[in-house]
């Protein structure tokens, strides 16, 4: 299969993602007789006592695969729809009320988690499997800045490059803090009901309405919601609160977190509700009916991997859904000046 220049960069950044990983962890791969006996097996999900060797490898095989076949299929079947050019950057800091930017943040600092999990299971010392972590959780998303690079239609940003960094720097602060991630990034998000009511161009000529242009602007599945559904994707940022308290015979319950979250209404353009189709039509919304805001949410959540259990595949269960965030009762400020009660938001 040819690569394109973008998907041969990628390539060549991924497997020097694995050199650079794997060179300062070679030494430990000598272990002695007590480790070796100690060692839980392959397949278990205990991290190994000391570096392996094989673990790694596995890590290390499984994960060039997923992430060069997610690659070059999001390549294939998104970008190579649009005309390329030269590499060049693209402010997009306007755009979406930085909501994107939120995403960024919290994508790059669940791949540093999980990347982190990954490394620790082969037998990385800790501060060896954050550096993994931030290298390769940056790398991962900033596929998409180089691909956005490489469009007409995008470019590369700047301001989602250094949302990627930060996403990776607040995870390694709480590792050299505290040795765990006492303040997790979620998102939750459920379809609205848009309104389904005719919308005219401004020349009259066509008619539309909102729910048909937010299903070509996000899309209508689960999955489309939570990655790029702007109206309806919240952002949280959770707090553990028992790993602050002091008194560690304190009786608030360990898997109860308190959540801060990041929202935004009536966004059906990136900069303004104000869109052309490809035959040169014009539809504009009135701001004072549908005017673009912010949201600001206080609510509760649960870190999952706090609950009790001794079953393994549990754990990997609840460890696979924490990156979403439990609907429960919230409080909602608005930009509008408005506050709002949600007895459930998801």
């Amino acid at each position: 299969m040819k690569l394109s220049s973008p998907s041969r960069y990628l390539v060549v950044g991924w497997l020097c993602l694995m050199i650079l990983a794997y060179l300062p962890y070679k030494p430990m791969a000598q272990t002695t007789i007590q480790d070796s006996i100690a060692s839980p097996k392959f397949l278990s999900l205990q991290p190994a006592p000391s570096f392996d060797k094989a673990r790694f490898w596995a890590m290390t095989g499984t994960g060039a695969t997923i992430y060069g076949g997610l690659s070059v299929g999001l390549w294939n079947s998104w970008y190579q729809d649009y005309p390329l050019s030269s590499f060049h950057t693209f402010n997009d800091w306007p755009e979406w009320n930085q909501m994107d930017k939120a995403g960024h943040l919290f994508s790059n600092w669940t791949a540093c988690s999980y990347v982190f999990e990954g490394a620790r299971w082969t037998g990385m010392k800790r501060r060896n499997a954050m550096w993994t972590a931030m290298g390769v959780g940056v790398g991962i998303l900033s596929t998409i800045e180089v691909m956005d690079g490489f469009s007409e239609e995008w470019g590369f940003s700047i301001s989602d490059f250094g949302f990627n960094f930060a996403g990776a720097g607040f995870f390694a602060v709480q590792e050299i803090a505290w040795q765990e991630q006492r303040i997790q990034f979620k998102v939750s998000g459920i379809r609205p009901g848009y309104p389904q009511e005719p919308l005219y161009s401004t020349d009259g000529v066509l008619i539309t309405s909102l729910d048909e242009r937010a299903a070509g602007l996000y899309g209508t599945n689960f999955f489309n919601v939570l990655l790029k559904d702007y109206n309806a994707l919240t952002v949280w940022s959770t707090m553990n609160v028992h790993s602050f308290l002091k008194n560690e015979e304190t009786r608030f319950p360990k898997w109860l977190n308190l959540a801060f979250g990041y929202g935004a209404g009536n966004l059906y353009g990136g900069r303004e509700n104000r869109w052309e189709t490809e035959d040169g039509v014009v539809f504009e919304l009135d701001p004072q009916r549908y005017p673009r805001h912010r949201q600001y949410y206080l609510s509760l959540d649960i870190d999952w991997t706090k609950l009790p259990t001794k079953r393994p595949w549990v754990r990997v269960l609840l460890r696979g859904l924490n990156f979403l965030k439990m609907p429960a009762p919230a409080f909602e400020l608005n930009s509008l000046g408005k506050a709002r009660f949600h007895y459930l938001h998801w």
